[in-house]
C-alpha cells in the first residue's frame, strides 16, 4: 500500500509579484530598442535555468532579480554559472530598493564586486541610452 499526499499553496496566485514588480520599474527605465524576453533559458535542452530577463539590442544582457538578499555567496555563484553557460555579454543583478537590501549592499558591496563592478547609475545611463554597459553591474530600483 502507497500513501499519496499532494499539498497546494494557499493565499494569492502570483507567488513571484514582488520581483514582477521590480522588473517592470526596470523596464520602464531602459530604452525603447532592447528586447525584452522573460524567463530566458540559459543553456540547452535539459537545463532548467532561466534568466529572469534576457535584454537584446546592441548586446546581450542576462538578468536576475533579488527582492531580498540573503546569501550574497550562493547567488554570486549562480549568476557566475549561468554567465558561463550562456551567451549574454553582460549580466545585471537587479535588486529591490529596500532598507534591508540597502544595508546588506553598504556592508557587503565590495564581495560583489569581481562580478558585479557596475553601480546603478553607470549602468543605468548605458540602458537608458540603448547601450551595452561597459562591465556587469548592480541596479537597485
Amino acid at each position: 500500500m502507497t500513501f499519496s499526499l499532494k499539498v497546494y499553496p494557499e493565499g494569492p496566485p502570483v507567488r513571484d509579484i514582488a520581483q514582477l514588480r521590480l522588473l517592470e520599474r526596470f523596464r520602464a527605465r531602459l530604452h525603447g530598442s532592447f528586447g525584452w524576453h522573460s524567463e530566458a533559458p540559459v543553456g540547452g535542452l535539459g537545463d532548467l535555468r532561466a534568466w529572469d530577463v534576457r535584454l537584446g539590442g546592441s548586446g546581450t544582457i542576462g538578468v536576475d532579480a533579488e527582492t531580498r538578499l540573503h546569501d550574497l555567496q550562493a547567488l554570486q555563484r549562480r549568476c557566475e554559472t549561468k554567465w558561463r553557460d550562456s551567451a549574454v555579454d553582460r549580466i545585471v543583478l537587479l535588486v529591490a530598493s529596500t532598507r534591508h537590501n540597502r544595508r546588506v549592499l553598504a556592508e557587503h558591496r565590495e564581495a560583489l564586486r569581481s562580478t558585479f563592478p557596475a553601480d546603478t547609475t553607470e549602468v543605468m545611463a548605458a540602458l537608458r541610452a540603448g547601450r551595452l554597459p561597459s562591465s556587469n553591474g548592480i541596479v537597485i530600483l
